[in-house]
């Protein structure tokens, strides 16, 4: 699947995103996913204290999410990662690296919290995409 639908733009004058893009525009369905973290289908925590872990995890859940929506990486405009600690920024970076195109990065933005509900887990990621209309 190609993301032909979505427009990457770095702005003039904005100082170009390093491991994001900072306008992603296009037209279709919206697709929202909520918050993912690292917990299986069964509700168990997968990779406690280890970020790279638990971002595979989630990207693994973010995936069949998008599926059962009709979409794919290639359709998320925008990423927000919450984080028990920013040092674990490098590690999930590198999990997601293994599912984006890196000149179509999505927007992102990334807050770190003082906790998430689970003491077990460090990170939720939720994700935007838009889908081609023609795509159910």
């Amino acid at each position: 699947m190609d993301n032909t639908h979505l427009t990457h733009i770095t702005p003039e004058g904005v100082m170009p995103g390093v491991g994001y893009t900072h306008v992603v525009t296009g037209s279709g369905r919206l697709v929202a996913v909520s918050g993912q973290v690292a917990l299986d289908a069964n509700g168990h925590v997968v990779g406690a204290g280890d970020a790279a872990a638990q971002a595979r995890q989630v990207f693994e859940n973010l995936r069949r999410c998008l599926a059962a929506a009709g979409a794919s990486f290639d359709d998320i405009v925008k990423l927000t990662y919450y984080v028990t600690d920013i040092a674990h920024l490098p590690a999930v970076r590198t999990v997601r690296d293994g599912y984006f195109h890196p000149e179509r990065l999505p927007a992102s933005s990334a807050v770190q919290v003082a906790a998430l509900f689970r003491p077990e887990l460090l990170l939720e990621i939720e994700a935007f995409a838009l889908v081609p209309e023609a795509t159910r």
